[in-house]
């Protein structure tokens, strides 16, 4: 548990097997609020963490007052629908992501033909042509992980004691909330301990490619320039202090375009190309 001010934050964390080592979600108390940052995976070991993690403080779901999330990745919105099935709630969002958690039709039509024309300008032939058809995110976005309440736009429903940052790059539509007296900082997948964090390629909402590593870039400096003390991140450990590992972050994404660089001007002319020399497989 960590406290400071009037504020209480009670983090959730769900080890996991792979690299990421944990799913992490949080609860936020603060006067007369008891608020829910992301919702972890829709698994029964988050489900679990979550009531244990309540009972330890003295709370039920019941007292849970609104949920918060930072981006519309499977692993931070899992638990939405089975917190909402016993306990109506507000769900709050980007509005980049209502689009996506609802699976609006029309959105998904535009997303996977964007995967598709993609996919064959980057020279990626017939593997690219599986991707488009695969299941997984981010190229088609499973009907059964859709949320079934109404989501609203965080914009009109400030996070009482929170600023609101836009902090895109590794989805579109990413957030963190940052608490100035506190420095505390929920900073989705922004930033993880022990890994860097994907910039994924997306389309933005017009179907036009997004800069996903330039924003993931700048969403890194804007954090870097508040002076953060705690970085409650997504997965992994909460991070104290977190100058030195934002500007690490910073430097790697720098040398990784010079590498990118240097393999073009060595020959290769296709982001398939510069994949398979790079990554071998």
């Amino acid at each position: 548990m960590f406290k400071k001010n009037n504020m209480e934050v009670y983090p959730v964390i769900v080890p996991a097997s792979n690299k990421l080592k944990s799913f992490n979600f949080f609860l936020v108390k603060h006067k007369n609020s008891l608020t829910l940052i992301d919702a972890g995976l829709n698994t029964d070991d988050c489900w679990n963490a979550l009531q244990k993690t309540l009972k330890k403080y003295d709370y039920t779901l019941t007292d849970l007052t609104g949920i918060y999330l930072t981006h519309h990745h499977t692993d931070h919105i899992g638990l939405v629908n089975r917190i909402l099935s016993t306990h109506s709630i507000p769900v709050y969002a980007h509005p980049y992501a209502i689009l996506v958690l609802k699976r609006d039709t029309e959105y998904i039509k535009m997303r996977v033909e964007f995967f598709r024309k993609l996919y064959q300008e980057m020279g990626c032939g017939e593997n690219g042509e599986k991707h488009v058809t695969d299941l997984r995110n981010p190229i088609i976005l499973d009907e059964d992980k859709k949320i079934h309440c109404e989501i609203q736009d965080m914009n009109d429903h400030p996070f009482w004691g929170f600023d609101l940052l836009e902090i895109p790059g590794h989805s579109p539509d990413q957030v963190a909330f940052y608490n100035k007296e506190c420095k505390w900082l929920f900073s989705g997948d922004l930033v993880i301990e022990n890994i860097p964090s994907n910039a994924f390629v997306e389309p933005d909402f017009n179907g036009v490619r997004t800069k996903s590593l330039v924003q993931q870039k700048l969403s890194l400096e804007k954090c870097l320039s508040l002076n953060v003390e705690l970085i409650f991140s997504g997965h992994g450990n909460i991070i104290e202090n977190p100058a030195d590992l934002l500007k690490e972050r910073i430097k790697e994404i720098d040398e990784k375009a010079n590498k990118y660089q240097n393999t073009i001007k060595s020959g290769k002319s296709t982001a398939s190309g510069i994949a398979q020399f790079l990554y071998k497989e």
